[in-house]
């Protein structure tokens, strides 16, 4: 007979109205047997599988059961009717943390938390103030910069490009650091790459207006390709995987993906158009938080990612390794400890305070 962690994992991938299903019915009513704390995540409306930040911070939570003795719950959001009655129903469980991701979650995360001072919250790439709220933000402009030096060095045509899936501070913080990392490549090369999709200065660009549909991130990164972009980030959720299949479709360009490495998560035939990620890493995070949380030392203290914590960074070439010359490598390292040493300071109205 499967285990009850297997039981709730299966109830996900199947979709299944059970305990742990996209509704708002709570899941199991305290912690399982062999655990005496719990902790629950409850998604934004990408679901689990978004190859982004719900999936990263569930993984998180599950390390926290295997490592700790943490049962981990989840309950998955898939449209907005769902955010607050599974808020409430995570609440309902008895569990001592409610972990939730994303910027549609806040204002049930900031309700709940009020009615509720003696549980801890703590919520994904938003802040929410509250004396039992830990936001897990990230300053992914430090990485995100070195992603745009990066496309500028290795693009062929002169031109790359960035859109998001909304105009909202986690992802025009991607932004904000990609078109300044292409500016500051320009500055040293004496160089004239153009980024298309995102004007820092009015802080208004390209989006899609949502974060699941990969037919609008295709024919908007189509439209970057008819422009001559060979290098395109998208800060789109979901909607990134069109990014992908249009950079594999037109052969000549490549894509960066954000929150995690996009070599990994992506299906195996969008490998050799992944350059690099810029990565957040919540999993990580949420994995200490938990462990704080079930320990009694959690805090309202913000949790914020950068380069110096290893919270953000770049990932690994992989494929395209050979793409990226040895002097320009060297010169990313150096960025790298520039911008940890202070020295270089990369900025962001909605970098996280």
């Amino acid at each position: 007979m499967p285990t009850p962690r297997l039981l709730r994992i299966a109830a996900i991938a199947t979709g299944s109205l059970l305990a742990l299903s996209a509704c708002a019915t709570p899941p199991d009513s305290g912690p399982s047997a062999d655990s005496d704390y719990c902790a629950v995540m409850v998604t934004n409306s990408g679901g689990l599988e978004d190859r982004s930040f719900n999936q990263s911070s569930w993984e998180g939570l599950e390390r926290a059961e295997e490592e700790f003795g943490i049962d981990a719950q989840v309950l998955v959001s898939t449209s907005e009717s769902d955010l607050a009655p599974n808020v409430q129903a995570a609440v309902d469980t008895g569990c001592g943390l409610i972990l939730t991701v994303g910027y549609e979650l806040a204002p049930s995360t900031a309700e709940q938390a009020e009615l509720n001072p003696d549980v801890d919250f703590a919520i994904v790439d938003e802040q929410v103030d509250g004396p039992n709220i830990k936001p897990i933000v990230f300053d992914t402009a430090q990485a995100a910069f070195l992603s745009g030096y990066l496309a500028a060095g290795v693009s062929l045509t002169g031109i790359v490009a960035t859109f998001g899936g909304g105009n909202q501070p986690p992802v025009t913080l991607f932004m904000d650091g990609f078109v300044d990392g292409v500016a500051k490549y320009n500055e040293v090369h004496d160089a004239r790459v153009v980024a298309l999709g995102w004007d820092k200065a009015m802080q208004d660009g390209v989006f899609t207006g949502d974060f699941e549909d990969t037919g609008k991130g295709l024919a908007t990164t189509q439209s970057f390709i008819d422009q001559g972009a060979d290098v395109i980030l998208p800060v789109a959720g979901q909607v990134g995987e069109g990014a992908a299949a249009a950079a594999r479709d037109a052969g000549d360009v490549v894509i960066i993906w954000v929150d995690n490495d996009g070599f990994d998560t992506l299906p195996a035939d969008f490998r050799d158009v992944v350059l690099t990620s810029v990565l957040k890493n919540t999993g990580d995070a949420v994995t200490e938080i938990a462990k704080q949380s079930s320990e009694g030392e959690f805090t309202r203290d913000a949790y914020i990612g950068t380069l110096e914590n290893d919270g953000v960074g770049l990932a690994p070439y992989h494929s395209l390794e050979a793409r990226v010359p040895a002097e320009l490598s060297a010169e990313l390292d150096g960025l790298r400890d520039e911008i940890i040493a202070g020295t270089l300071v990369v900025t962001s109205p909605s970098a996280p305070e």
